[in-house]
């Protein structure tokens, strides 16, 4: 689950984080309002997207005038017109993708006197199991193109959750960005303050960039892009409170309150598989063969008739997809319930497009009788090679 940037800046507060002081504002009022609030001379007017590179973004409109979703103001009238030329407005990022998303909220930020700019992340390593935490000298660029290009300017270092955090943490980190005399103290604190909140939130992600050195001398975190564990959230109802639904995509909101693990993807083949893995090799094989997956969706190890044509419900109303491609291997999970669930989605949501069923495990020859004595279009296949192919086929050759 991700969160605001304004959001991500409370929960700072929270933790004694370094930010900037601002305010959230959801009308061109509320902006002039939260402007007033704050000293000036210069003011942050920042979109608030579920999206990073707001600031070299464009809107799609004509009339939001010139510049990305993050602007700066010298003047209340200038908030205004930021404020009155992003509302409402579709952002479109290189993470958005050509759709964009549109700006429903504002943050309205001090403006800061920059000396430098860093960049600082956590995350879970999944390879160490642990929190790794990754800072560059190159704050505000593209890690992942400093990454690629110089690789040198990144330093990773991972803690030993059985031990923590130690003040040596954080000196470790001053020194790989150049800090000197009070800002190694401030990056210790800095470190320390992070790592309890990753940790006490149950976060993936945490990526601060920029980290910014100002002019006076102070580490200041000026952005924040927070990640959360959903399987961890029924910890944390002050998070799952900060959901903001308009930022997801409706299959996906849909898909959460059937328990389905499912992410909406460009391609047109639906697929409905159990497990992770399968999924993934799922797609790959689709890809493999000629054509793209319309999304990931996982219905678990477990899933019932009713899960099943949630399922299904959810692929269907994605308008991309030309073909579907059940990829089951019934361990816990029966085959023939799946196939009793898939009957009956097909039956009652009139499936048109190609229907591809690949059933693997416990009960499966009864699970193919259920489907053959059904008088439905369900094409079974004897693999995961013979279903990819049968899908890819029918789709082609129903185009």
């Amino acid at each position: 689950m991700n969160i605001h940037e304004h959001q991500a800046k409370d929960l700072y507060r929270q933790y004694g984080v370094p930010t900037a002081s601002g305010f959230v504002a959801f009308t061109v009022e509320e902006a002039i309002a939260a402007a007033q609030k704050l000293p000036g001379p210069v003011w942050v007017v920042k979109s608030q997207i579920h999206a990073g590179g707001r600031g070299k973004g464009r809107f799609k409109e004509a009339d939001a005038g010139s510049g990305g979703g993050v602007r700066l103001a010298r003047s209340i009238d200038e908030v205004k017109a930021h404020a009155q030329q992003m509302l409402g407005r579709t952002l479109v990022t290189a993470q958005t993708g050509p759709a964009g998303r549109k700006v429903q909220r504002l943050y309205i930020e001090e403006g800061s006197e920059i000396a430098r700019e860093l960049y600082l992340s956590a995350l879970v390593d999944r390879a160490s199991s642990r929190i790794a935490f990754i800072a560059s000298t190159e704050g505000g660029m593209d890690i992942e193109k400093v990454a690629h290009d110089t690789p040198e300017k990144i330093f990773t270092m991972s803690i030993d959750p059985a031990s923590g955090c130690f003040p040596f943490h954080g000196r470790k980190i001053a020194l790989a960005l150049g800090l000197k005399g009070d800002l190694v103290d401030q990056c210790v604190r800095l470190i320390a303050s992070l790592y309890r909140m990753f940790v006490e939130k149950d976060m993936s992600l945490l990526e601060i960039n920029p980290l910014v050195v100002t002019k006076a001398g102070r580490l200041v975190c000026l952005d924040g892009k927070m990640t959360f564990d959903a399987n961890a959230l029924f910890r944390h109802k002050e998070i799952v409170d900060l959901r903001d639904l308009a930022e997801e995509d409706p299959s996906e909101i849909e898909a959460s309150k059937h328990e389905l693990a499912y992410v909406k993807l460009d391609g047109t083949i639906g697929c409905l598989v159990n497990g992770a893995g399968l999924a993934m090799a799922t797609m790959d094989i689709i890809k493999l063969y000629g054509l793209e997956p319309a999304n990931f969706l996982d219905v678990g190890g477990s899933a019932s008739k009713e899960k099943v044509r949630e399922a299904f419900k959810i692929i269907l109303n994605d308008p991309n997809v030309n073909g579907i491609l059940v990829n089951i291997f019934g361990g816990i999970m029966r085959c023939d319930i799946i196939a009793e669930g898939v009957v009956q989605a097909a039956r009652e949501l009139g499936v048109k497009v190609p229907l591809v069923v690949r059933l693997e495990g416990t009960n499966v020859e009864l699970g193919k009788e259920i489907m053959a004595a059904s008088g439905l279009k369900i094409v079974a296949a004897d693999n995961l090679a013979d279903a990819a192919r049968k899908i890819t086929e029918a789709v082609k050759k129903a185009a």
